[in-house]
């Protein structure tokens, strides 16, 4: 693998684990919301300017590839927020 590619997927994945982790606290907030309310609208979509911003500042454009990378990070993220607020709610 050339230097290029491999510095290019090394930053894929950097900014999907941001992304990723910045995520789960949405995810968090969403699950404990009514589905398709203000807040719930807010809890999906408030994290989608940082994703944005991501991709500007790091450089790795809206090449199709980082598409399905990113929204699963995305969607992971918002996905282990919400079991991780079921968790917590299950213990008590």
């Amino acid at each position: 693998m050339d230097r290029g590619l491999y510095y290019s997927c090394m930053k894929l994945a950097f900014i999907s684990a941001v992304v990723f982790l910045f995520n789960l606290p949405f995810g968090y907030w969403r699950e404990g919301t009514r589905k398709f309310s203000l807040q719930w609208f807010l809890a999906v979509h408030v994290p989608v300017p940082l994703v944005i911003g991501l991709r500007l500042v790091s450089g790795i454009g809206w090449q199709m590839a980082t598409f399905p990378v990113l929204l699963g990070a995305f969607f992971g993220g918002q996905f282990l927020g919400g079991q991780f607020r079921r968790i917590i709610a299950n213990r008590k």
